[in-house]
């Protein structure tokens, strides 16, 4: 597991570019993600930059200019050329090198600052895409607080299936929905099927929905056939993002059983554009527990490693923006705030559990961690479990209410890790927004 501290994660370090030392910022230098950008409004070729303050260091740029040792350039060439399936291919050495190498490059009084001074623009200058082509979505449902509220509503009596705390429970998405923030997608249509209807119809969702997540990219794929263990699971993780996955509840309700989630989540899912390398996560590692009284994962999904430091310590909120709220000028208002320390199972546990059967993961696969609620009243990760669904709505500050999403609201997505000791450190932004349905517009 990439636990270990070094240098990189000095809370003292500084770096010359200036908006990097804010206090407030989710890019300082002891952060470093990738992301695949151009400028707005160009033709220019996509290629990948670092998040750095509100700045981006242009790696296309940065390799041709800033001299660099021989393997760390040799490291630049697929993300200055965007491909970063093929830096994936490098392996971990290549990410961490990379990481490190432009951590001192970074930094004030670096020698390499006077070239690569040239080589950042600000981020409100660029357009942001995919990381990667992502080639298959697996969406998991490590939220426990958020399948026991989903539980209630339907099955009062046993809201928790007895499978769930022996599997990690998942099913398989649409990779070719998903978009990077930014995204505005459609009110999606389905077959709904109300209580007292006599047959389904088809008709847009009315009971549309979103879901806190976090995505999990993989770099390193294992062959067909062959399982990766839990020791090695971290090995094939090369980045972390924040991840949207929109659900139309009404939909899912009338076609989930008995094969789960189809139509209901295909539509659109959004992920934020910069991916936080795992190593930047390091400070925020905490030990895995289960409740007393909890049993315990089976052996294929435990080890010493996982139980010291397989958690992360992330804290995460949603906020909303309606209409009404843009056109007075208004922010997005906070609906929620939990933690990924609460997930039911590690990033580890379910890459060894999706692959214990001989599945093969490819570079560029997303993982998603399902909705992360926290275990108190108001921490729910979605409009389901916020208003009981849709028993109590929500009044916002300006007087406007919501049980679940009205065409034109925009959703927000935000998490940052911060303890004593290390600096703080963001994911950046994950916004997606409802358009009315072809069918209605």
């Amino acid at each position: 597991m990439s636990a270990a501290l070094d240098e990189t994660h000095d809370p003292s370090l500084r770096s010359w570019v200036a908006s990097a030392n804010n206090a407030g910022t989710d890019f300082p230098i002891q952060n470093l993600p990738l992301g695949r950008f151009r400028r707005k409004g160009s033709e220019e070729p996509w290629r990948f930059g670092v998040a750095i303050g509100d700045q981006v260091l242009d790696l296309r740029l940065a390799a041709e200019q800033c001299p660099w040792g021989r393997d760390v350039a040799q490291w630049l060439q697929p993300l200055a050329a965007g491909d970063l399936l093929a830096f994936m291919s490098l392996g971990p050495v290549a990410r961490r090198g990379v990481r490190s190498a432009l951590s001192v490059a970074l930094r004030d009084g670096s020698e390499q600052g006077p070239f690569l001074e040239l080589c950042v623009l600000p981020q409100a200058a660029v357009e942001m895409a995919l990381p990667c082509r992502i080639g298959d979505y697996t969406d998991f449902y490590t939220g426990i607080h958020h399948a026991t509220a989903v539980g209630k509503l339907f099955r009062p009596d046993n809201p928790l299936l007895p499978n769930y705390q022996w599997v990690p429970i998942g099913y398989h998405g649409r990779a070719s929905s998903i978009g990077v923030s930014g995204q505005r997608f459609q009110r999606p249509l389905g077959q709904v099927k109300g209580p007292n209807d006599a047959t389904p119809r088809l008709a847009p969702t009315a009971r549309l929905d979103h879901e806190l997540e976090l995505g999990f990219l993989i770099g390193a794929g294992n062959a067909l056939g062959e399982p990766v263990p839990i020791a090695k699971a971290e090995d094939a993780l090369f980045g972390i993002v924040l991840l949207n996955d929109w659900s139309a509840r009404d939909v899912q309700a009338w076609e989930y059983q008995p094969l789960g989630p189809f139509l209901s989540k295909n539509f659109a899912t959004t992920i934020s554009p910069w991916v936080v390398m795992p190593e930047a996560l390091a400070p925020f590692r905490v030990p895995f527990e289960r409740p007393a009284g909890d049993p315990q994962p089976l052996p294929y999904l435990d080890s010493a490693a996982n139980r010291a430091a397989g958690a992360f310590d992330i804290t995460l909120e949603v906020s909303i923006q309606t209409p009404r709220m843009r056109e007075a000028g208004l922010p997005h208002e906070r609906l929620m705030q939990s933690n990924f320390r609460d997930s039911y199972w590690t990033i580890a546990q379910l890459i060894a559990h999706h692959t214990v059967n001989g599945c093969n993961l490819g570079a560029g696969d997303l993982l998603g961690s399902g909705t992360q609620s926290g275990p108190q009243p108001g921490q729910g990760g979605s409009l389901l479990e916020l208003t009981e669904g849709g028993k109590r709505p929500i009044t916002l500050p300006n007087g406007e209410t919501r049980t679940f999403l009205e065409d034109g609201d925009s959703l927000l997505l935000r998490a940052h890790c911060e303890r004593a000791g290390a600096r703080r450190i963001g994911f950046g932004l994950c916004e997606g927004q409802v358009l009315a349905s072809r069918a209605t517009a």
